[in-house]
């Protein structure tokens, strides 16, 4: 077995530092995120209680043209159909605007949901840990610190069973769709990330560490299944540079996905169960 890379993304206690910062997003993507500030407070005004950026652009290592614009939004109060279509409208305009991102994804949640003990080692820590402050209060002041243990692996990627038949029914539905090439090739972007990262965090408490960069947390886990550690590294890549390839999708749903989801149960357990799906 070859030894895995030596593991980061610790403080000097053992706990998992906050990584990105406002400091470290690149000079070309200053703009779109300056923008994409002031629109998100015209936008959501006294609904919004916080608002943060995460992903590539502030970890300082997005692409020009390739990557997206990842917002995470805390609302007043449950998010609704509105609250929806107002960040759809918005991202959908951000795009338009400015050819430096592909895309714009934002995730929404009322504060009371992002600070709850049900998610408190799924969406409070990644507030905690993977989120950069852009607006209001910081929600992280309330929310614990977080060691790469067994229980956040359960809580954060340990649903990947209950996900799998939507994935299923949504690899169908692209078939069926008006561009099948290109909603294949984004399914097989947002397949890919997913497997990668739960494949990193069933061994990450083996590791000991902390990493958001797709290729080293293949390395992690190839180093301690090799007998899937190709598969992961063409994950990775694909996660990337997704394909429309049916037949990748296949293999997700039909081999790596289970045998994945299976593993996780043995090693982790089950995420405890939501009253509704925090993923797709």
């Amino acid at each position: 077995m070859a030894a895995p890379p030596p593991p980061k993304g610790l403080d000097t206690q053992g706990y998992i530092e906050r990584e990105g910062s406002l400091g470290r997003i690149p000079h070309v993507f200053r703009p779109v995120v300056a923008v994409a500030r002031d629109r998100v407070l015209d936008v959501f005004g006294a609904r919004l209680h916080s608002a943060y950026l995460y992903g590539s652009i502030p970890r300082g290592t997005a692409r020009v043209g390739r990557s997206d614009l990842d917002l995470l939004l805390a609302l007043a109060a449950e998010p609704g159909d509105a609250d929806r279509a107002d960040a759809r409208a918005l991202g959908a305009a951000l795009d338009r605007e400015f050819p430096e991102i592909d895309g714009v994804g934002t995730l929404l949640f009322s504060r009371e949901r992002l600070l709850s003990d049900l998610e408190r080692y799924d969406l409070g820590w990644f507030v905690a840990c993977l989120c950069t402050p852009l607006l209001g209060e910081d929600l992280a002041e309330y929310l614990p610190r977080y060691r790469p243990d067994s229980l956040l692996a359960r809580e954060t990627n340990g649903d990947l069973a209950v996900l799998l038949p939507r994935w299923r029914e949504r690899v169908a539905a692209a078939d069926a769709g008006d561009d099948p090439d290109e909603a294949r090739r984004r399914l097989v972007r947002f397949m890919s990330r997913h497997l990668v990262r739960t494949g990193f965090t069933l061994v990450m408490p083996r590791w000991n560490g902390w990493t958001s960069e797709l290729e080293e947390m293949a390395a992690v886990f190839g180093a301690y299944h090799p007998e899937r550690a190709e598969q992961m590294r063409t994950a990775a890549a694909l996660g990337h540079e997704p394909t429309g390839d049916r037949a990748v999708l296949t293999s997700y749903v039909d081999d790596l996905g289970p045998w994945l989801a299976a593993e996780y149960t043995r090693v982790h357990g089950v995420k405890a169960p939501r009253p509704e799906p925090t993923s797709s």
